[in-house]
């Protein structure tokens, strides 16, 4: 591939989640023009965009529309894991290359689950609300010890691996559901292989962490809630729109399963640079603990994925392969 001399170069969301020094410092140091700006409307993508060289994202949408229009882009830098916000098809027909970093936050993401699962299962929300009413619950029925208790996780790539290794140390029998996962990788990790029915069926603890794929969009919704435990508890930080919200909701009031724990969503954007409203029914029951999508955040993750991201566009841009390119079959438009 041919190097590029005096690039522009876009960061979108540049407000809500800026460059760090090093990021920019690595860019600035290709000698062109480094462009920050926030991306909120694929309007105000187009425009910053429309000329550039390399783009890097973070949680801003890059349609097919807009790439279509791109004049001379070369990569798109994702600072970050998920690329379902980015038209892939549409960039590897454009000749870009879409590069990603898989293993970001596997260990941040791991992390914030089993802190929500433990929170669900030791009803902190709760006793937290009793403490500050000066109360004592007398009895609490859901609170189970956890080795006698199932964790479902449906998708076990890094993050599904690192979350079972977790939830194992907890002594949590661990259920998993994968079409990639063989016999041999299921006994290596130390979990039984299952079906959704059966994920659905046996879970106290369901942790779906699989891509955000036409398949799998809305793949837990109210006929997949009637097949769980009343017991149960949904733990999401995969992606909100794995769920349907407005079934979960329903099925949180009515008592279909007992407690939701989420750090993603799809009918709320947490990224939303004046804040976010929170009107949605979620919102206003209490067997819900709610986080804005930070199962990812840490200092070092941030500091890491911003270097990693801008040399992803540092390496394309003088000639060299990326990292980790979400489409390899790309043939790009500039070698």
């Amino acid at each position: 591939m041919q190097a590029c001399l005096h690039p522009r170069i876009v960061r979108l969301n540049a407000q809500t989640m800026p460059p760090s020094a090093e990021e920019r410092s690595i860019l600035l140091a290709l000698g062109g023009e480094f462009v920050e700006v926030e991306g909120a409307t694929d309007a105000e993508a187009l425009a910053a965009c429309r000329h550039a060289d390399a783009i890097l994202i973070i949680s801003a949408y890059l349609r097919g529309p807009v790439i279509e229009q791109l004049t001379r882009c070369k990569i798109i830098s994702r600072i970050g894991t998920g690329v379902d916000k980015i038209d892939i098809v549409a960039a590897t027909r454009k000749g870009i290359i879409v590069n990603n970093l898989p293993n970001a936050f596997t260990e941040e993401v791991a992390d914030h689950t089993l802190a929500l699962l433990l929170a669900a299962a030791r009803q902190l929300k709760f006793l937290d609300a009793e403490m500050r009413q000066g109360r004592k619950p007398l009895e609490l029925p859901q609170i189970h010890r956890l080795a006698a208790q199932t964790v479902g996780i449906i998708g076990f790539g890094l993050i599904g691996r690192a979350v079972a290794k977790r939830c194992k140390a907890f002594g949590l029998r661990v259920l998993a559901c994968d079409p990639c996962l063989t016999p041999a990788l299921a006994e290596r990790e130390g979990v039984m292989m299952a079906d959704l029915e059966q994920i659905l069926a046996e879970s106290d603890y369901l942790c779906p962490l699989c891509p955000l794929l036409p398949e799998t969009r809305g793949m837990l919704a109210m006929p997949q809630f009637r097949k769980m435990k009343r017991t149960a508890v949904l733990v999401n930080t995969g992606r909100g729109e794995l769920t349907q919200e407005d079934d979960l909701a329903t099925a949180l009031k009515e008592g279909v399963i007992r407690y939701a724990a989420l750090d993603v969503f799809g009918v709320v954007n947490v990224f939303g640079a004046d804040g976010f409203p929170t009107t949605h029914e979620l919102f206003k029951l209490d067997n819900v603990l709610l986080t804005p999508h930070v199962g990812a955040a840490s200092v070092e993750a941030a500091d890491d994925c911003r270097r990693r991201g801008a040399r992803a566009v540092a390496d394309v841009l003088a000639g060299r392969w990326p990292e980790h390119a979400v489409n390899p079959e790309v043939s790009p438009w500039f070698a």
